[in-house]
């Protein structure tokens, strides 16, 4: 079975974090990059990423660099529709996401997107706590069929995932949150700290 391909989502422009590429900020000794390719290259096939910008900046991952198609960062979503429409002049029918910036998440995430997607051939990450439920929005499986579709809730001007995931009846796939959250993402420095703690807990 042909596995699915992946974009990296690492778009953002990472504000909080004082700016530029959080990808690029080392985490335990490498790249915050470098933890999540490794995480996601044993489940998938061919690995994109999701940057705006000069792309030359990702040159030694070997990468396809692939950058938003709307202007003005309308976030995440526009991200997911650069990889459709990569994934869609590749001949693939859908496609696997994962953010930049998160380098703890599931070995078996892609396993579990497949397994629970919904009638559409969406389906999102989840963690539970208690009665709560936390989506995980950048890593989902989001079906090529679907990019034109999001192209226009995009230009009219959508930007939560979750209004749009909610509309074509995405599956849940959910993971447990022990011994790590493995959702936590790094969006400030005390994060990177807090993450190199986590690495060594593991």
């Amino acid at each position: 079975m042909t596995k699915l391909p992946a974009v990296i989502l690492a778009g953002g422009r990472a504000t909080r974090m004082g700016g530029g590429d959080k990808g690029l900020r080392q985490v335990g000794g490498k790249p915050l990059l470098d933890h999540v390719i490794d995480r996601l290259r044993p489940q998938v096939g061919a690995i994109a990423l999701n940057a705006n910008g000069d792309p030359a900046r990702f040159a030694a991952y070997g990468l396809p660099v692939i950058a938003d198609s709307l202007p003005d960062w309308p976030g995440p979503l526009a991200g997911v529709l650069a990889g459709l429409d990569w994934a869609a002049s590749q001949g693939h029918e859908a496609i696997i996401t994962a953010a930049a910036d998160t380098p703890f998440f599931p070995t078996d995430l892609v396993a579990e997107l497949q397994a629970n997607a919904g009638p559409s051939g969406l389906c999102l990450a989840a963690t539970r706590e208690g009665d709560k439920i936390w989506r995980q929005p950048t890593f989902g499986l989001w079906p090529v069929a679907l990019r034109d579709d999001l192209r226009t809730a995009l230009k009219d001007g959508l930007r939560k995932i979750v209004l749009w995931t909610d509309q074509h009846n995405a599956g849940l796939a959910f993971f447990d949150t022990h011994p790590v959250d493995p959702f936590f993402n790094v969006n400030t420095p005390e994060d990177i700290e807090e993450a190199a703690r986590q690495m060594e807990d593991l």
